[in-house]
């Protein structure tokens, strides 16, 4: 199956540190590529450096063969790009279904009024919050503004959904159902990079995984032998490598 998204030699530096050097990797539609490394390997600012937040010094972010380098965040969300955040980001004073609406504008076309509403609604169906719509954002649990923001997220109708640990801090029947969400998002045709630390939503997920340490590509393939690869264990999370192989070989 072709590259929906494909990224190549990604490079940010701030000053002296260099966050990104040379990253590169592909995703499919309806693939889940799991990215990960230790904290301050470079992660979430490699997210950014996709999603448009950020400008990459060097490097290309193409989306079916569109090159979204360079442009703006909110062009980069028409054209199908779409991101949860590390720190929940919501529209505390407004209400859930606000909250989700307003994601509606932008889609490629941009829905609003009633049909934005309708679609919130659906969306906040799907990710276990309807009971909560006409709350305000702000007086969610930490949980439950997470499911919001996902929701947000999917109101774009993106094709590439990037997902900065989404799954942390579930309990583990939130775990499983977070899981089975993401699942079903990629059975939709969603394109998914998944930034966890989270080693069994990793597994259960992710069929290949890219590891980053220092900001640079550190190791890419198939999630089991990634994950026992001694130069992985060595520098993933500060784990021991007995610790990292009895995980990889459960997977």
């Amino acid at each position: 199956m072709s590259a929906l998204l494909h990224v190549q030699g990604l490079r940010k530096a701030f000053g002296g540190l260099v966050a990104v050097d040379g990253l590169g990797f592909e995703v499919a539609a309806g693939d889940i590529l799991g990215l990960l490394g230790p904290n301050g390997s470079g992660k979430t600012t490699a997210l950014n450096l996709i999603s448009g937040a950020l400008e990459p010094d060097a490097g290309s972010v193409r989306l079916d063969g569109v090159e979204l380098a360079g442009l703006p965040a909110h062009r980069i969300a028409r054209l199908g790009v779409a991101r949860t955040f590390q720190l929940v980001r919501v529209l505390p004073s407004m209400s859930c279904l606000e909250n989700v609406a307003a994601g509606m504008a932008f889609r490629p076309q941009g829905v609003f009024g009633a049909r934005a509403r309708s679609l919130a609604i659906e969306l906040l169906e799907r990710v276990g919050l309807a009971h909560a719509a006409h709350a305000h954002a702000g007086d969610l649990t930490y949980i439950d503004q997470k499911r919001l923001e996902l929701a947000r997220a999917l109101a774009l109708a993106p094709r590439v959904l990037l997902l900065d640990e989404w799954l942390a801090g579930l309990n583990p029947t939130e775990l499983q159902e977070g899981i089975a969400l993401v699942r079903s998002l990629r059975e939709q045709g969603l394109a998914i990079v998944l930034v966890e630390h989270v080693m069994d939503a990793v597994h259960a997920l992710c069929d290949r995984c890219v590891v980053m340490s220092a900001g640079r590509w550190l190791a890419a393939g198939p999630t089991a032998r990634v994950l026992a690869d001694p130069k992985v264990v060595e520098a993933y999370l500060g784990e021991d490598a007995q610790s990292l192989e009895a995980k990889a070989d459960h997977a």
